[in-house]
């Protein structure tokens, strides 16, 4: 990652400078996907509803800045997988994410907006992601925050970061207006995205700390012998991650080239 955004920065400075700088703005909808404890197979059939809005900066005809903010709706449930060790933890949750991420974008060809022959480019991109995240389960008709519950005894934060890199494809349907196809995959800095990371917690310590709730939250088995103080519950070594997969719509706001007038051969 680090070695891609050096490249970036690179390129910024080599290529020229001639070309259209400006701004763009415009909104995006789509869908996400979350990876992690509960969807370790990279399962794609409970994608979540997205979308947000993005700011992007043309430096030049291949280097841009862009922001978005986004929301995204990400669940996973162990019922839907076809291993019979997590369907019988029979752990889930559901959240509501708000992300704020920052990237720089490397155009593969030059992209200037209202060019008859620039109009339009694959591209790169990288940069980093903040993000809130709440993740919540029902138990027995009702909804719960886990994070209160603190169902493996650790304590986090509700708000976090991630890597982001991705890719796509920009094109003018005007002199204004381009359209945009991205995909972005985030690598999270925290394993709770999910509230399941590591093992069992000692049900008498969670239990004199959280109440019977927090014991049901954490221990929500379908058979005997699968918690248990210790036992697997998450997988630590490996954090979680999400996706998002959009389509969006961007208005250029800058000054648009004048098209250059034809030199008489002498």
């Amino acid at each position: 990652m680090s070695r891609f955004l050096i490249l970036l920065a690179g390129l910024f400075f080599l290529v020229e400078g001639q070309a259209q700088r400006g701004w763009e703005a415009g909104g995006w909808l789509g869908t996400a996907v979350y990876f992690g404890d509960l969807n370790n197979r990279l399962d794609i059939t409970r994608p979540g509803i997205a979308g947000g809005v993005n700011g992007r900066f043309n430096f030049n005809t291949r280097i841009c800045a862009k922001s978005s903010l986004s929301y995204a709706r990400l669940s996973a449930d162990d019922a839907d997988s076809p291993n019979n060790f997590e369907r019988d933890r029979n752990l889930s949750f559901s959240s509501n994410v708000f992300d704020l991420t920052n990237t720089m974008e490397f155009n593969f060809f030059p992209y200037v907006h209202g060019h008859e022959d620039y109009y339009y480019t694959p591209y790169l991109l990288a940069g980093f992601s903040i993000f809130r995240f709440n993740p919540k389960a029902e138990l027995n008709g009702q909804e719960y925050n886990l994070r209160e519950h603190q169902t493996e005894l650790v304590r986090y934060g509700n708000f976090s970061g991630g890597l982001t890199v991705g890719g796509g494809w920009k094109v003018d349907l005007n002199r204004r207006i381009s359209i945009n196809i991205e995909f972005t995959y985030r690598r999270l800095f925290t394993d709770y995205f999910d509230d399941v990371s590591s093992v069992y917690p000692n049900e008498t310590t969670l239990l004199n700390q959280q109440g019977q709730i927090g014991v049901d939250l954490s221990d929500r088995s379908l058979v005997d012998g699968i918690s248990g103080e210790g036992r697997q519950r998450g997988n630590s070594k490996d954090n979680d991650s999400f996706s998002f997969l959009g389509i969006s719509i961007m208005r250029y706001f800058s000054t648009l080239p004048c098209p250059k007038i034809s030199q008489p051969k002498w």
